[in-house]
């Protein structure tokens, strides 16, 4: 724990930090969206698990550097395009997103008599699985970038805890305003589209800078509570006062 004394180690963890915090954005909103599916009692206790699970996963793809980093490497070439396991775990991720938002999509566009049954149809555990698998997808590159900005494998581990404590006390204001705002519902199944076209384009090596995927989440969010105020005003009564004219 020599690093402890060290100011450009403190520095690394701050930024490894933000770094996971940044990249679970995409994280929360896919946890907020499975876990609505959820009977309310049980949403809490699946957003902990869920994200223990995801922290754990962290954590071990980590610890098996050797593993990790041999995914990089080509296992096959097709079309002149060298293929890895890095780029079939993110396909194959960014495919399974695709296919999920779009469900939940047409779910809420052509569902909505069959909510609370929808609701308790949810499997507890699916919904978990769901939630560590795709964690594995989302944090694949994030692990891989923090092995090669930071040597000490302490500094990366602490960081991936801070930043699933942060995610901790955020999902649930996000997943209940998510709930109670179904535009803002859609916006984030959008959101998991452009990830999951994100994901399989990193795959085919076709990479998508995220500041710009992120400045378009951010920007779309910015324009949507707008027009949440902009509904609460109109919804507002207006008292209409007559005008008694002088006599």
């Amino acid at each position: 724990m020599d690093w402890l004394l060290q100011p450009e180690a403190w520095v690394a963890l701050l930024t490894l930090t933000a770094l996971e915090i940044v990249l679970g954005i995409d994280n929360i909103i896919f946890l907020s969206i499975l876990v609505g599916r959820l009977p309310p009692e049980r949403r809490q206790s699946a957003r902990v698990l869920g994200l223990g699970l995801a922290m754990g996963s962290r954590i071990a793809l980590l610890l098996s550097l050797t593993w990790l980093m041999s995914l990089t490497a080509p296992i096959v070439a097709v079309l002149g395009h060298e293929v890895s396991w890095r780029d079939v775990i993110l396909i194959g991720g960014g495919a399974f997103l695709l296919a999920k938002a779009t469900l939940e999509i047409h779910n809420s566009l052509e569902g909505e008599e069959e909510g609370p049954k929808a609701v308790q149809a949810a499997s507890f555990g699916a919904v978990l699985v769901q939630i560590a698998l795709i964690d594995i997808v989302f944090s694949l590159d994030s692990v891989i970038t923090a092995v090669g900005l930071v040597q000490q494998v302490s500094i990366m581990v602490l960081a991936i805890v801070v930043a699933v404590l942060v995610m901790m006390v955020a999902a649930k204001p996000i997943s209940d305003f998510i709930d109670t705002h179904p535009t803002v519902k859609m916006l984030a199944l959008s959101f998991l589209i452009v990830v999951g076209v994100a994901l399989i384009g990193e795959g085919f090596e076709f990479h998508i800078p995220r500041g710009y995927i992120y400045f378009a989440m951010a920007f779309s969010v910015v324009v949507e509570m707008l027009n949440i105020q902009v509904r609460k005003r109109t919804a507002e009564p207006v008292h209409l006062h007559r005008h008694v004219p002088e006599a």
